[in-house]
């Protein structure tokens, strides 16, 4: 009997392309017939000496002495990957917070971890992509120690490593290989908090404008004056020790909850941030209010003086459809040149940055507050 066996995963002589056959299904060709299945039991070669698994891993060692040796083995390796996730909820009133952090871990490299110790680095870490993985988790590494016991404690230690931070889990976990496991690593409750209205009104097509100099948008009069009417809402807590943080939190994405009048927990939205160290204050964006909208107006645009300044006045509207009174955020980007000054304002107002001003106001209840400002631009 001829036997001639190749692989075909994707084609039939018959059918054409069958998509529907498990991939690397066999074609076997068996006295001039084709079948897709082996005839019999397949039997193959004993393992040689040059029979190689994978992974393998083959050491070597020279030694002129020999003895025992404490030898320690450390490696890199691919498919483990984890990000940081928070769960904040807030109470029917007030603003103080509750929060959980959790790491979620995915295992893809081909092995499972029984009871392993695991260690979390986080922080920006270079590491080289290539061709064949594409890239690399953002949180760090993950490192694996097997059989150590387990350490009873719900909150992770934390420790600076080079210009990292390097978190500890508390408890021996295993890991299976394609499994996602969450592991609580940060617990913290009556969090202070504020929420903070935003309204940044300029609405801005990157594209449109994609390689504008000073120069084009300088003589460009409907440059960056249409509106945006949507007030974003911030919430915003300081990762201190008095708030029972004050530990570097990894990036990760943080889910906002608060709970309602039945005692659920209701989904009112979620953000990312960066790697915050402690001391510095958590801003998230979750959402656009319902009941307070603006709108920003250009009221005057004006070159002179054979071309060398340039002047611009808004006009800002915010209305409030609150029975409560509320403190908005009016953030306005100054735009058309380095060199600028406001020459009018109607309310006091902060420099955030070389081109960026905020306003702080208060809005009535039920009512509306405008905001007018001139800038005088020069080159």
């Amino acid at each position: 009997m001829a036997v001639r066996l190749s692989l075909a995963p994707d084609y039939n002589p018959y059918n054409g392309y069958n998509t529907n056959r498990p991939s690397n299904t066999p074609l076997i060709e068996v006295n001039g017939k084709l079948e897709f299945d082996l005839p019999g039991t397949p039997l193959f070669p004993a393992f040689t000496d040059d029979s190689i698994l994978s992974p393998t891993l083959e050491w070597t060692l020279y030694t002129d002495k020999p003895g025992l040796l404490n030898a320690e083995l450390a490696y890199i390796t691919e498919g483990i990957t984890w990000d940081a996730a928070y769960n904040v909820i807030a109470s029917k009133t007030g603003s103080n917070l509750d929060l959980t952090a959790w790491v979620t871990m995915d295992n893809e490299s081909g092995k499972e971890f029984d009871d392993a110790r695991i260690k979390l680095m986080a922080g920006d870490v270079n590491k080289i992509k290539t061709n064949r993985d594409g890239a690399y988790g953002e949180g760090g590494a993950v490192y694996g120690l097997q059989d150590n016991d387990a350490i009873i404690s719900t909150r992770a230690t934390e420790k600076a490593l080079d210009e990292y931070h390097l978190y500890t889990l508390p408890n021996a976990t295993t890991l299976r290989n394609h499994e996602t496991k969450q592991v609580q690593f940060l617990q913290a409750g009556n969090i202070a908090s504020q929420e903070v209205y935003v309204y940044d009104g300029l609405k801005l097509d990157q594209n449109q404008y994609n390689g504008w100099g000073y120069n084009n948008i300088r003589n460009q009069s409907d440059y960056g004056t249409e509106s945006n009417t949507k007030i974003a809402i911030e919430r915003e807590f300081v990762n201190s020790k008095v708030n029972g943080l004050g530990v570097p939190l990894p990036a990760g994405r943080v889910r906002f909850y608060r709970r309602d009048d039945d005692g659920q927990l209701e989904f009112i939205g979620e953000d990312n941030i960066g790697h915050t160290p402690p001391d510095e204050t958590v801003k998230i964006v979750t959402g656009s209010a319902f009941d307070i909208v603006g709108n920003r107006t250009q009221e005057s645009y004006s070159i002179g003086n054979n071309n060398t300044m340039l002047d611009e006045s808004f006009l800002i509207t915010l209305n409030n459809h609150k029975d409560t009174a509320v403190t908005v955020n009016v953030v306005e980007h100054l735009y058309r040149e380095k060199n600028w000054t406001i020459s009018v304002h109607s309310d006091p107002f902060d420099k955030l940055d070389a081109h960026t001003i905020q306003f702080k106001v208060q809005v009535p209840p039920n009512g509306e507050k405008t905001v007018t400002y001139s800038a005088h631009y020069s080159w």
